[in-house]
């Protein structure tokens, strides 16, 4: 009996997906069922090959045999990953498979993993595609009841295919150059690099920024104040007599009503969550890196089920699921989301204007739960904290505004303007679905404009001043970037530049890479040491704005990153060919490296350590990673690294502050700023002696054999799981 090969881009999806459809026989990297074999990549399986691949010659870092363009991009089956694709390509030789189902990630990147897989393998019988937006049992059955050919697909490989090529080209290149033509371990990319370069930027505007000290005069009334404002607006004086003569004369006098104005105003709810406002939102409310959110999002749609395809830039729904909404509704039904989704559901029909737009919806509608019954103690603790944002945005979204009346008022004292502004709430709308720690505005109101609750008062009124005041300020310099305001200026560019033609075409085109890499993109930076966390706030360090100066202008551009953005989205939907894009980026990589070489810029490594690399011999660099500080050859072929301190969620028994790891194999210790020092042998016994399971401790110390500065967050989930078991 012939079979169908199933395509999955990952173990646990592939296992699942073969429960789906009855596969319980394991195989050498597959499960088999009667009429399907399902098996699966471990993420990409062919990658691009090395330079040294093409030409010997390329094996050498060396400026004399840049730039390197092959005249055919070749494939290679990645090293490590060997064994799985040689299970792979043999299931697809088998003589009862007769056709394949592409079952990978429903998007860019998923549809480059399983084409590159089929073509080294060979694959030349018919092929399908699964695209489904979550991956409960319902969902899997009906997208396979209604799978499409692959070829509908194949100018989405195209652009994933000349977006691989093209940071290939610019990126090895560019990276190649700086490097040795510096003597420094640096890299750059066509997203990369402008990204640095926004973070760069906004330091150097925060460096030069001067303050200047101003005043405000406000005036109390009966039952509230008021703030003066000059003809245009205006309420900052910049003149302290002149503030403090103002308040002076006004004092002791009365103040004449002049208008009242009453607004009846809504608010919209808003919008179902995208992949990058989701991760906004975490990293504001918890904290969570990018890369965090997208991993635990990963896990709440593959594992639990319980919400849609995450890598998703779409805050919209089609009208093919309004039928299920009732169905998600009912799964939310639980622990403090039941009250406001019963109410929702109780009201016929749902209020959708806000949710549904045909014309917004891209390959992935917005993400929402699932129909699944969700189970929260099931969850982790990041799990259940990005479920409760998605959860309460759904809900909200299906509510009515927010609606209130807004109250000015505008005084006379002694001929000069003063204001107030109160609000009147009418009706809660979707704030109900949210209390006072779910802040979503991004700034809190300007003080010089509050709101306050406001006596009723008809115009003419006359109220005597009881007081008057000067209250001093000074101007602020722009803020320093967190991951959630990164992400929304790699989105939205065209907002960090001046030239209005260029923001215009930034509008048009785009932002900075996708959803779903831009996570990857920050944490590149971290891995490069390029910034440095500090707080929430994102600070370039020497290197970062050393390499954002040596790297050619044109690349640390947002305007052509974005247009480039623009152009793959242009492959995917068969507006451009792939060739011209790929031939467009060679020219340019060209370009590139001969502006890198033609420099007479310079290098400094203002890091230097006198401690000597043990392999090399070389000064080692002192550099801060995200989970601590560390000890760096600067020679790229040596690649010694050693971690001195980490960074961990141990909390110390005396002040309960985080403390650090520090030192190497048995003689590690925990240290804390209050002067508190504990080895981990000792650590070891006073955690297995409150009930630690010794599991948990033997994996901990393995954490601690592999203590690179690999992004790696296995220690500090551990150690926050032993300190919640013993609170």
């Amino acid at each position: 009996m012939a079979k169908t090969l199933v395509l999955a881009e990952k173990p646990s999806v592939g296992r699942e997906l073969a429960r789906v459809l009855g596969c319980k026989k394991s195989g050498e990297g597959c499960l088999e069922g009667e009429r399907y074999i399902v098996t699966w990549a471990l993420g990409h399986l062919v990658e691009l090959a090395p330079p040294e691949d093409y030409d010997k010659a390329w094996a050498k870092w060396d400026l004399l045999t840049l730039p390197m363009l092959p005249e055919k991009m070749k494939t290679v089956v990645i090293p490590l990953s060997g064994r799985q694709f040689r299970a792979v390509q043999a299931l697809m030789r088998r003589g009862d498979v007769s056709d394949l189902v592409i079952a990978t990630d429903a998007g860019r990147e998923g549809e480059l993993v399983a084409r590159w897989i089929m073509e080294k393998a060979g694959w030349k019988k018919p092929a399908k595609r699964l695209w489904i937006s979550s991956q409960t049992d319902k969902a899997i059955k009906d997208g396979f009841a209604h799978l499409r050919p692959a070829a509908d697909y194949d100018n989405l490989y195209h652009s994933a295919r000349a977006r691989s090529v093209a940071d290939w080209v610019v990126g090895l290149n560019v990276t190649r150059a700086l490097t040795c033509k510096y003597n420094a371990q640096l890299s750059a990319g066509r997203v990369q690099t402008p990204t640095l370069a926004l973070i760069v930027d906004r330091e150097e505007e925060i460096r030069r920024f001067q303050p200047r000290e101003f005043y405000t005069v406000s005036v109390k009334l009966d039952g509230f104040s008021a703030t003066w404002r000059d003809k245009n607006g205006q309420a900052r004086l910049f003149d302290k007599a002149q503030a403090e003569a103002l308040a002076a004369r006004l004092t002791g006098k009365s103040a004449v009503l002049t208008e009242v104005k009453r607004t009846w105003k809504q608010t919209p709810p808003p919008a179902a969550y995208d992949l990058t406002e989701l991760q906004r939102d975490a990293n504001k409310k918890y904290a969570y890196s990018a890369k965090e959110t997208l991993s635990v999002m990963q896990n709440l749609y593959e594992v639990h089920k319980i919400l849609t395809y995450p890598r998703t830039d779409s805050r919209y729904i089609s009208d093919d699921v309004v039928p299920t909404l009732p169905e998600r509704l009912r799964s939310v039904m639980i622990d403090e989301y039941a009250p406001l989704a019963r109410q929702i559901m109780a009201h016929r029909p749902l209020q959708t204007r806000y949710l549904v737009n045909n014309a917004k919806v891209s390959d992935h509608h917005a993400i929402i739960p699932t129909e699944e019954q969700v189970e929260l103690w099931r969850l982790s603790g990041p799990e259940r904290n990005i479920f409760n944002l998605v959860a309460r945005r759904f809900l909200a979204v299906l509510l009515p505004p927010f609606a209130y009346e807004e109250v000015t008022l505008k005084l006379t004292i002694d001929g000069e303007s003063f204001h107030a502004r109160g609000k009147i709430v009418k009706e809660q709308g979707w704030k109900a679905a949210y209390d006072r720690t779910f802040a979503l505005e991004d700034e809190e109101d300007d003080p010089e404009d509050r709101e306050q609750a406001l006596p009723e008062l008809r115009q003419g009124d006359k109220l005597p001043v009881r007081s008057a005041k000067v209250n001093a300020g000074k101007t602020s310099p722009p803020k320093r970037y967190t991951e959630a305001t990164l992400l929304t200026a790699m989105e939205h560019p065209a907002a960090q530049v001046s030239d209005k033609a260029q923001s215009k075409i930034l509008e048009e085109t785009g932002g900075l890479g996708t959803p779903a890499t831009r996570a990857d993109i920050i944490e590149k930076l971290f891995s490069a040491f390029y910034i440095e966390r500090r707080g929430k706030e994102l600070v370039p360090t020497s290197k970062g704005v050393q390499v954002v100066g040596l790297a050619p202008a044109d690349l640390r551009s947002a305007s052509l990153t974005a247009k480039w953005e623009k152009r793959l989205g242009d492959i995917a939907q068969g507006k451009e060919q792939e060739d011209a894009f790929v031939g467009e980026m060679r020219g340019y990589a060209s370009h590139l490296v001969a502006e890198v070489k033609a420099s007479d810029a310079t290098y400094t490594h203002d890091n230097v350590t006198r401690e000597k690399c043990p392999d090399c011999g070389k000064f080692l660099l002192s550099v801060k990673g995200k989970r601590g500080k560390l000890l760096v050859c600067p020679d790229r072929e040596c690649g010694y690294r050693r971690s001195v301190t980490q960074t961990t969620n141990a909390r110390c028994p005396n002040c309960h502050k985080k403390m650090e790891l520090r030192g190497e194999g048995d003689k590690q210790i925990f240290a804390c700023v209050c002067g508190y020092r504990e080895r981990l042998s000792d650590f070891k016994k006073r955690r297995e002696s409150k009930s630690a399971g010794k599991g948990d401790v033997r994996r901990y110390l393995q954490q601690q054999e592999q203590k690179q500065d690999t992004g790696s967050s296995a220690m500090a989930e551990q150690l926050k799981k032993w300190l919640e078991q013993n609170k």
